[in-house]
């Protein structure tokens, strides 16, 4: 999936941006894929994984067909002590959760209650649906872009409901234009942007990235922040995925890629929350404080449960250093680690193949039923939740919250778990042979595998509420 042009939005409120993020960019020795307008691949953070059944895999099954371990969402909930929470009524309830993609799922609607009712989750209080960019095409089950989209917006929605089953949800749809299958950020932060001039939601979840260096140059970028300026200034927190590829990520081709380590946009914006992968144990008898660094290169088993072969396939959390953003303020503390540019991930969830999470879907090209999914689009949505219960203990929104979230670690609040197993570093083949790109090890404290960690929401929640109106 790949845009074909740039548009510059929402001019003139730089200002803004700076004053929440501290941000910066300058690096004019960065190359770029090109000087003028380029294509660049848009690619949801998910791995899909077309296996179906006619009734919900346990982690058992799973194990026992697939080799890996797939978890329910009572089983999610558990291992980040939600259900302490959902006893105090915390639910997420006021707080609307965004959800971007491309296409959405004609059936996501029928598809989340089908879900609800064999987890014994309420449906939300309201699930809406808009398509604010233009009109979206007709959907066509024999269009992979659409199929895969459809499964990425089943994901999407049903993991942000499961953590929040109190928020309403409100699904955007952004067009893509028939022809070659293309697909546009600038229809993505138009859409966005009607969400957040019509006060539409209080927290986006973007499930989707593009390499930093295939962007023709750093004004490109810059010309489609305006969007997250202005959320920014509304107070509406903003997050997406930090790749699924490790430290390597895709050419313009969205499939070749990269043999040095690369970061993706828009979770390396200053003003986003980039949202990176861990790995459940729960069926050790772990739960959230076990978490390691998601990687599953070089596991055969989930390779081939993802569908690329007994691999080594790049399954791994992305983040790196930012060629296009200098170090924010708020990373001042992990200056040791990020240098003098912006570090990715900030925070990381469950996004592991061998730990997948079960979602069903009754879309066309695809059988439906019950299938794991996996991925750091698991990651975003799973955030996105646990951001609409700190919304509603807080009673407002809690705009960008990246600098209470370093505050926080720094603080070594007791809500954030740190993660301290695992590295990104990725092997594939190509051309030819087999080629590794080193990634970055989890470490105490901060680091570029897992960001400041993962979360112990019943502590995390009310910490970052407080935190965040400061």
């Amino acid at each position: 999936m790949r845009i074909s042009r740039l548009l510059a939005v929402t001019a003139g409120i730089a200002a803004v941006a700076a004053a929440a993020a501290g941000s910066g960019v300058g690096h004019s020795g960065a190359q770029y894929a090109g000087a003028g307008i380029a294509d660049v691949a848009v690619q949801p953070g998910v791995q899909h994984v077309g296996r179906v059944r006619q009734s919900p895999p346990t982690t058992a099954s799973c194990r026992r067909d697939y080799k890996v371990a797939c978890y329910q969402p009572g089983q999610i909930q558990q291992a980040y002590d939600l259900p302490a929470l959902y006893a105090r009524g915390v639910t997420g309830r006021g707080a609307t959760i965004v959800i971007v993609d491309s296409f959405g799922s004609p059936t996501i609607k029928s598809d989340l209650s089908t879900f609800d009712q064999a987890f014994g989750l309420p449906a939300p209080p309201s699930f809406r649906i808009i398509s604010p960019a233009g009109r979206v095409p007709a959907y066509n089950p024999d269009n992979t872009d659409m199929v895969g989209w459809a499964g990425e917006t089943t994901l999407d929605v049903e993991y942000a409901h499961a953590v929040a089953p109190g928020a309403n949800l409100l699904l955007v749809r952004t067009p893509v234009p028939e022809t070659e299958g293309m697909h546009g950020f600038p229809q993505i932060v138009a859409a966005e942007k009607y969400v957040i001039t019509h006060h539409l939601g209080d927290v986006i979840s973007q499930s989707f990235s593009a390499t930093e260096r295939t962007f023709p140059s750093e004004a490109a970028v810059q010309a489609l922040r305006g969007t997250y300026q202005l959320a920014a200034r509304d107070r509406v927190t903003v997050l997406a995925a930090s790749g699924d590829s490790g430290a390597a990520d895709v050419k313009l081709d969205a499939s070749t890629y990269y043999l040095s380590p690369q970061t993706s946009w828009p979770d390396s914006d200053p003003l986003v929350t980039g949202v990176g992968g861990t790995q459940l144990h729960l069926s050790r008898g772990q739960g959230g404080a076990a978490a390691t660094v998601w990687n599953d290169t070089y596991d055969p088993a989930a390779a081939s449960f993802a569908g690329g072969g007994p691999g080594p396939s790049p399954l791994a959390g992305g983040g790196g250093r930012s060629v296009l953003f200098s170090r924010p303020t708020f990373q001042n503390g992990a200056r040791n680690v990020v240098g003098r540019d912006r570090g990715v991930p900030d925070i990381s969830m469950s996004a592991a193949c061998d730990g997948a999470v079960v979602t069903y879907a009754s879309f066309g090209g695809a059988p439906p039923g019950w299938t794991p999914s996996c991925g750091t689009s698991e990651a975003t949505p799973l955030f996105a939740g646990i951001i609409a219960l700190a919304d509603q203990v807080a009673g407002h929104r809690l705009g960008p919250v990246n600098p209470a979230l370093y505050r926080l670690a720094a603080a070594h609040a007791p809500g954030i778990v740190d993660v301290t197993k695992g590295n990104t570093t990725v092997s594939f083949s190509q051309g030819g042979r087999i080629r590794t790109v080193r990634g970055f090890a989890a470490r105490r404290g901060y680091d570029l595998a897992s960001g400041v960690g993962t979360v112990n929401a019943a502590l995390f929640v009310p910490e970052l509420a407080a935190a965040a109106g400061h």
